[in-house]
């Protein structure tokens, strides 16, 4: 295993499952010194036992759908470790899916602060340590901007996407990079806390069935992605090996652009 990221601070959202843990396992084993955030409980048993396997990892709880979430997070990264080098923003994911007429106000809000906002929160809460570092920001967007039954979400990564490339374009000069990933559909275990904890009705699950059956089509290669195949690119936009790159969305959807 190489040593890409030895002695960086790295804060990954999300880290208490899924893609964000997955993260989290290959930094940590590539020397990065972890900050976990998710606002589910789990994320200290994921801290726990990246401790017990040699790795240097805090857990930080907090609702990042708000400013005032975001701001402590970085702040008491940067109180901990004294530093902050890298920022990946995995927060996100669909909560409903169906055709749009059916969406209500409130269903359309929760997504964009869901989807969005996280990110954008982060990413100013982050600045001021990063500029004292020249760090980095991975922001993890979606192929979902062309999809069906999920218009709300895929306005909040399009929004993802707008801002990647302007945080690239307005702070080049300072040697902060900023790119993001846009994921397809990926395999992953059970989520330990549902984004929506109601019970579908049977509409419901047609209408996620059509979600999986167009993401399945529209990916050249038909097939879902895997954890590890979404973490290797999010870790090499993070590392020097991509120094060079800015402004970036990369598609990791098996062929499928978004």
């Amino acid at each position: 295993m190489s040593a890409r990221f030895e002695g960086q601070v790295m804060v990954i959202t999300g880290a208490a499952q899924g893609i964000g843990r997955r993260v989290a396992e290959r930094a940590g084993a590539e020397g990065a010194r972890l900050a976990l955030v998710d606002r589910a409980e789990h994320v200290e048993r994921v801290a726990i036992e990246l401790r017990d396997a040699g790795i240097e990892a805090i857990a930080l709880m907090a609702d990042l759908e708000t400013w005032e979430g975001a701001e402590s997070v970085m702040r008491q990264v940067r109180e901990h470790y004294g530093r902050l080098d890298v920022l990946i923003n995995n927060v996100g994911g669909t909560i409903w899916a169906q055709p749009y007429e059916h969406y209500g106000p409130e269903q359309i809000e929760a997504e964009v602060r869901r989807s969005l906002f996280p990110t954008l929160w982060c990413c100013r809460a982050a600045l001021p340590f990063l500029l004292e570092s020249r760090g980095n920001i991975v922001n993890v967007s979606s192929v979902a901007t062309r999809g069906i039954n999920r218009v709300p979400y895929a306005a909040a990564k399009g929004g993802v996407n707008a801002m990647t490339v302007a945080l690239a374009f307005e702070y080049a000069e300072h040697g902060i990079r900023v790119n993001a990933t846009a994921p397809g559909g990926t395999e992953a275990p059970p989520r330990i806390t549902p984004r929506n904890s109601a019970q579908p009705s049977e509409q419901e699950k047609a209408w996620y069935q059509q979600l999986i059956d167009q993401t399945q089509a529209t990916s050249f290669m038909g097939r879902y992605g895997t954890l590890d195949e979404q973490a290797g690119p999010i870790l090499f936009l993070a590392s020097r090996d991509a120094s060079y790159i800015t402004g970036s969305v990369m598609p990791v959807a098996g062929g499928d652009s978004g």
